[in-house]
């Protein structure tokens, strides 16, 4: 069990041709102050670098500063969004020390060494807005500690699940089921982008609350039991928040199970039926919020992007799926005729989709991969009906994707938390809403 607060590595960036620091501030390399802007690239396996005045200054294997009193260091072009829909290039400053590595004959990756609790105050920066609500900023605090030292434990135990994009051996010919777990990195324990956590750097704009929320839970766990909690998390569950095993492997988490994301109590989805007047009648929920003023508060510039998350529509020609489904699957169904889904979550994410087409069917789960063949980036969500419009001679022209919520659903629902907390309710009372069972335990 966590006793002391941990150092972690953090990877911001890992195929990089040539990296363009600036250190704002004095760093000591090798026992030397290091200052201003730095650029190191890969020659012959070994790592080289100049000084703003042209000055070739290293020629070794490796680069590793630490900072003197609060200095920091920005890194130029640094991806984020990796495959989603805002994915982007830009300029982000960080706390902490610095390690670049080779990993290839000619590509760099940056690694950020920093204190678990100084990470934190950019993670939930990050993935919300530093203005949102104090008590939703402090949950989000407690759950991504939680699911970070949840992670290190499984890594400690060499037990961290390896990415899930596998076959099953009972699984009939023409079936795909992948899922994707968080695979071990390499070099550093977690990379800064969803494939783990957001993790952007410092604000661009005011501090706000984020350093006050991590401060106030200093070494708090949600805990299940005496395990730390391997605490989920999504943008917007649209109404009803998800089971475990729709979307990673076949297992009960009792601490992420289904639930109602407000006071009314609904019943799962799980028909096609049921599903049309789940998406069709917007339910009563803390997510279902178009308020733009409370969205610029609780959401990062990119994500105040993405409008409409509580329910929303994608239409498609029938060619244009085509097209997708080979080049994500593999698979070339010839001319599709139609899109089926065969089983349901109790949010109504489908999790086995069948994709019928005049020359081949395949079925396709689990949650994220039907979002991954369905999209150029990531459909929101799962959670969709289908209308097809058909010519006379009934193939399909176009398909029509309804559907509800963003993200895999499982855990905390971000905006649905951050709602609750512009309406009064504390962060305790925010966690148990959304992990039952679980409980509050300090560690350090």
């Amino acid at each position: 069990m966590i006793t002391v607060e941990p150092q972690i590595k953090v990877g911001i960036g890992t195929a990089y041709e040539k990296l363009i620091i600036r250190f704002n501030g004095s760093f000591r390399w090798e026992g030397r102050p290091i200052s201003g802007r730095v650029t190191l690239w890969l020659d012959a396996g070994r790592l080289r670098g100049i000084d703003e005045s042209g000055r070739e200054f290293l020629s070794g294997p490796q680069f590793l500063v630490q900072p003197e009193a609060e200095a920091t260091f920005s890194i130029s072009d640094v991806t984020i969004g990796v495959h989603f829909h805002w994915e982007r290039k830009r300029q982000e400053t960080f706390h902490g020390g610095l390690r670049v590595l080779p990993i290839m004959d000619r590509q760099l990756t940056a690694i950020n060494e920093i204190g678990l609790e100084a990470y934190l105050e950019s993670v939930i920066a990050s993935e919300m807005s530093a203005a949102a609500p104090l008590e939703f900023l402090k949950a989000h605090a407690v759950i991504s500690r939680s699911w970070l030292a949840a992670m290190l434990a499984q890594k400690e135990k060499k037990a961290s699940p390896a990415p899930r994009t596998e076959l099953p051996a009972a699984a009939p010919e023409g079936e795909i089921v992948r899922w994707y777990g968080r695979e071990e990195h390499e070099h550093f324990d977690v990379c800064n982008d969803d494939h783990c956590q957001r993790y952007h750097g410092l604000p661009e704009g005011p501090a706000g609350r984020a350093a006050e929320a991590v401060q106030a839970t200093r070494g708090l766990f949600l805990m299940y039991g005496d395990e730390i909690c391997d605490a989920r998390y999504h943008k917007a569950c649209g109404g009803l928040t998800e089971d475990f095993a729709t979307a990673w492997e076949d297992a009960t988490v009792p601490y992420l199970t289904s639930l109602a994301d407000g006071e009314i109590d609904y019943p799962p989805v799980l028909t096609s039926e049921e599903a049309e007047r789940w998406v069709s009648s917007p339910p009563l929920a803390y997510c279902n919020t178009s308020d733009p003023a409370m969205l610029r508060q609780i959401l990062p510039a990119f994500d105040q992007e993405t409008v409409d998350f509580f329910r929303w529509q994608v239409v498609y020609r029938r060619q244009e799926l085509e097209e997708m489904i080979a080049a994500r699957t593999g698979c070339d169904v010839g001319t599709l005729l139609d899109l089926l889904p065969l089983a349901r979550g109790p949010s109504g994410r489908i999790f086995r989709l069948q994709i019928k087409g005049r020359k081949a069917s395949l079925i396709v789960g689990k949650e994220l991969e039907i979002r991954r063949v369905l999209s150029r980036s990531h459909l929101l969500s799962s959670a969709f009906v289908v209308a097809v419009e058909r010519g006379r001679d009934g193939i399909p022209v176009q398909f029509t994707l309804r559907g509800a919520g963003w993200g895999h659903g499982v855990g905390l629902c971000q905006i649905g938390a951050a709602v609750m907390a512009t309406r009064g309710f504390t962060a305790p009372e925010i966690l148990q809403h959304y992990f039952r069972g679980a409980a509050l335990q300090r560690l350090y």
